[in-house]
């Protein structure tokens, strides 16, 4: 798989399978599904047929791995290891987006409140209350 020219990813697409993350990253393909069965944090979906469909947040995890393998020289256990401290999980969320969705929602609470509040039907308190709301 190595070849000189420079390959090109399409950055618009969402899902590459298998075949196409081993030729963007010059891997073999057994050398993924190897990571995937290595490193937790690597799992790939896998579509109704079964074949593995990379995000391209796995894409970009798989060119750190082979980075950090290749280039660093880290070994097996010194990726799983500097991945299990980082704080950048496959499917974390921050804080702060966490807060932020909070907030809007309670925006939105307040202002659905405000809204019903305002077209509530007012209720009668006794009989002549009632005869004269229904004319």
């Amino acid at each position: 798989m190595g070849t000189a020219a420079r390959k090109i990813v399409n950055t618009d697409k969402l899902f590459y399978k298998i075949g196409e993350v081993s030729n963007i990253a010059d891997i073999e393909t057994h050398v993924l599904r190897y990571w995937e069965s290595e490193f937790s944090f690597l799992k790939p979906r896998k579509n109704n047929t079964g074949q593995r469909v990379y995000s391209r947040k796995d894409l970009e995890l798989v060119l750190q791995i082979k980075n950090l393998l290749y280039k660093d020289k880290y070994t097996i256990a010194g990726v799983r290891k500097k991945f299990g401290n980082s704080t950048l999980k496959k499917n974390s969320v921050s804080i702060q987006t966490v807060q932020g969705i909070r907030k809007k929602l309670k925006d939105i609470l307040v202002t659905l409140n405000k809204n019903t509040k305002s077209h509530k039907p007012r209720i009668a308190s006794n009989k002549k209350e009632q005869t004269q709301l229904h004319l």
